[in-house]
């Protein structure tokens, strides 16, 4: 069965396409970080694949690297983009603009803790719970407000998508972060609504 038919309540989050700091292996946070060529082959494909949702609005992180992927992705449905900087990345405090080799080698306790307990990132940055509780608003208030049969395509990232699935599901963010991969660039998730209540019908899916 194609997406446009499912005829259920959806929403769908998407990961925003590469940037030369992904490919790098670079912290980036609430970094304003622009796509790479790659990035943009990635969302003008997710584009073409989503427009079979037949979506009826578009959102987005008002972070670049999201806001031109959902651009990208609007173009090809004939709609235009709405901003929400609830759904930003999780904020990395210091270890913004940092390449992981020296993340591993100047805050190795750190790391070791985050694989324990849910800490701040970076020192100074934000918690999963606190990145679930601002992303997982905005999408609270998306699927209270969708019409019969209507899909919303968000635009975000990695850990602010991750997040916001998991507070509406009720997953304990630790939990998500080592039970759900992170979606991949221009990857997406779908939440669809059933008789019980969302679900998440799609993991990782992509172009």
């Amino acid at each position: 069965m194609s997406p446009a038919n499912h005829g259920r309540r959806r929403v769908v989050v998407v990961r925003h396409g590469e940037t030369d700091h992904n490919a790098g292996g670079v912290w980036q946070g609430q970094l304003d970080t622009s796509l790479s060529e790659r990035g943009v082959e990635q969302a003008r494909a997710a584009g073409a694949a989503l427009a079979a949702y037949r979506p009826t609005r578009v959102v987005a992180s008002d972070l670049e690297r999201a806001a031109v992927t959902a651009r990208h992705v609007a173009d090809a449905s004939g709609l235009e983009v709405a901003l929400d900087a609830r759904w930003r990345e999780i904020h990395v405090g210091q270890w913004q603009g940092m390449h992981t080799s020296r993340v591993r080698a100047e805050y190795a306790e750190l790391l070791e803790q985050m694989d324990l307990e849910d800490v701040r990132r970076g020192v100074d940055g934000e918690t999963l719970a606190e990145v679930g509780d601002r992303a997982g608003s905005a999408l609270r208030e998306l699927l209270d407000g969708l019409d019969e049969g209507e899909c919303v395509v968000v635009v975000a990232h990695g850990v602010s998508s991750r997040a916001a699935v998991a507070a509406v599901l009720g997953i304990d963010q630790h939990l998500a972060a080592h039970a759900l991969a992170t979606l991949g660039n221009c990857h997406w998730a779908e939440l669809a609504q059933s008789r019980t209540g969302w679900s998440l019908t799609a993991w990782n899916a992509h172009a």
